[in-house]
């Protein structure tokens, strides 16, 4: 399969859960809260973002646009989010007409962002299963540098590469994927329901998944100019990845006591000179 037919796939199985997770009954979308003008960010990229107060912002591959919104709530000057997805981008745009937000939301790839904006901004916000639907992690690394002003900064936070290798095999987690894949052979999954606990099911359940490993991202980052300005790893996720995963706060999970501790996620964040 070419690339195109890969992001044709993807599209078709991310607008149907656009439109489940636009009608999420499992708070974890916390929709009610946005609306009222709240936040539904958790609390670790709540707490490593940063002041918001005067930037411009642009949430890239921002689905249905509630942390978008949240960043504007939060104190940003303007906010933009750009998503493939038709459906998620109608969700946003809808969902900032019923919260009376101001927001731009851009329909396109990840990788025509430049151009499609036509703008630059102050802070590049990108969370929570992003890059792994993104074959070439350098290109999204040069889109990131393209879209923010010099001085402009990139907070990214995801799924750690480790644990995304992982899977439960008889009740104990094993090695079950590659670190990385070349871009003509992705992971590929075929999941009946979305991962927020819903129980409707997805007719267009194929996908494609492109995993990157910690030192990929580093990489791609500075090779894009950027200068790193901190990577951390956490034993917390925002989803529950693994049926043991026990919950801690509100919507973060992690291992459950006496099991081997490991990264969950990681975080990272870099400047444009």
């Amino acid at each position: 399969m070419s690339a195109d037919e890969f992001f044709a796939a993807n599209r078709l199985n991310w607008d149907e859960r656009a439109e489940l997770h636009a009608t999420d009954t499992t708070g974890s979308y916390r929709i009610a809260t946005v609306l009222a003008g709240g936040s539904s960010l958790h609390a670790i990229e709540a707490e490593e973002v940063g002041a918001l107060d005067g930037l411009d912002v642009v949430h890239l591959q921002c689905h249905i646009g509630l942390d978008t919104l949240s960043l504007k709530h939060l104190g940003a000057r303007s906010v933009t989010g750009l998503d493939f997805s038709a459906k998620a981008i109608a969700a946003a745009r809808d969902f900032a007409a019923r919260a009376g937000t101001t927001a731009r939301f851009v329909e396109a790839s990840l990788y025509d962002a430049p151009q499609a904006l036509g703008d630059t901004y102050d802070l590049a916000f990108v969370t929570w299963g992003a890059i792994n639907w993104l074959p070439d992690i350098e290109a999204w690394a040069r889109v990131v540098s393209a879209v923010l002003r010099p001085g402009g900064r990139l907070y990214l936070l995801e799924g750690h590469p480790t644990m995304n290798q992982l899977d439960l095999v008889d009740g104990r987690l094993a090695v079950v994927f590659d670190w990385r894949r070349p871009a003509g052979d992705p992971l590929v999954f075929d999941d009946a329901v979305t991962y927020t606990g819903d129980d409707r099911h997805l007719s267009n359940t194929r996908n494609y998944e492109w995993p990157h490993p910690l030192s990929a991202v580093v990489g791609a980052v500075l090779g894009a100019g950027l200068r790193l300005d901190f990577l951390r790893e956490h034993d917390r996720l925002a989803w529950r990845a693994f049926p043991h995963l026990v919950e801690e706060g509100v919507d973060l999970w992690r291992l459950p006591e006496g099991a081997p501790r490991l990264p969950l996620a990681f975080s990272l964040g870099a400047t444009k000179p």
